[in-house]
């Protein structure tokens, strides 16, 4: 649990970093998901933040955030989102850093396989790396809109397993019945090792980069502005859907809506 729970506060701290010292007309600017601004991005990680804290800590407190979500399903991300739009820019930084902090915390007093509530409910570490997941996904948001670099690093690994993970999601959720043949899966850290999925003798093959395949299962890059090796007709089809996050299915962006990386 320490060690998800450092990487997973190493992630909010590296977007807190890129967001802490933009201005108010950069807070606005609207980024590439759904005409989300980068205040939009930040609200939204805010508030999960906020109910992830309650999942680990106050399950009574959990409770009836969700059934406020379930009662306003129709206007879902509205409803998430008020909290931090409310604020100033700087309020809603400063109730992200201490959200964050309490959920970290609240995570740290958990048994790494306790359940927690949740949509679906899962262990404590499996919640935590799906915090990492969402910060980071929403941080590319952000990046992409303020023209910005940031760093990969080995927490993507995270990530990346949880890509190979929702493989069969990934259809499922789309009421498609998952391939039958077994997909090897080899990518490259940004520390240059090595990390593999999946049976070595699969014809089937994904083989590049773990940023680009990260990428493209938080459906933030269609596969082919990548350059990832995509082989097989199963590899294919799971790159073309591929989804790590709950809820409907969703559709990444088409074929050259960003350079090819």
């Amino acid at each position: 649990m320490k060690a998800i729970c450092e990487d997973l506060a190493a992630e909010g701290q590296a977007l807190d970093d890129i967001v802490a010292n933009i201005s108010d007309e950069e807070w606005d600017i609207v980024t590439p998901f759904d005409g989300w601004t980068v205040k939009a991005e930040i609200a939204h990680i805010a508030f999960f933040d906020y109910i992830a804290r309650l999942s680990a800590s106050d399950k009574e407190s959990f409770d009836m955030e969700m059934t406020k979500m379930i009662e306003n399903f129709d206007r879902l991300f509205e409803v998430t989102l008020e909290p931090g739009m409310n604020r100033s820019n700087q309020e809603l930084l400063a109730w992200w850093r201490a959200e964050r902090k309490a959920m970290i915390d609240a995570y740290l007093a958990c048994d790494p396989k306790q359940r927690l509530p949740w949509h679906i409910p899962m262990s404590a570490r499996s919640s935590a790396t799906a915090r990492l997941m969402e910060t980071w996904a929403h941080g590319q948001d952000v990046v992409d809109a303020l023209c910005v670099k940031r760093e990969a690093t080995d927490r993507l690994k995270h990530i990346a397993h949880l890509g190979v993970a929702t493989f069969g999601w990934s259809f499922k959720v789309r009421d498609l019945t998952p391939p039958d043949a077994p997909v090897r899966v080899e990518l490259t850290g940004p520390s240059g090792d090595l990390w593999t999925w999946g049976d070595k003798t699969a014809a089937d093959k994904i083989v590049g980069d773990a940023e680009d395949f990260c990428l493209v299962v938080i459906q933030r890059r269609h596969f082919k502005d990548t350059k990832l090796e995509v082989i097989g007709d199963t590899a294919e089809k799971w790159m073309s859907v591929a989804q790590v996050f709950a809820g409907p299915p969703a559709e990444g962006p088409k074929p050259g809506s960003f350079p090819k990386s």
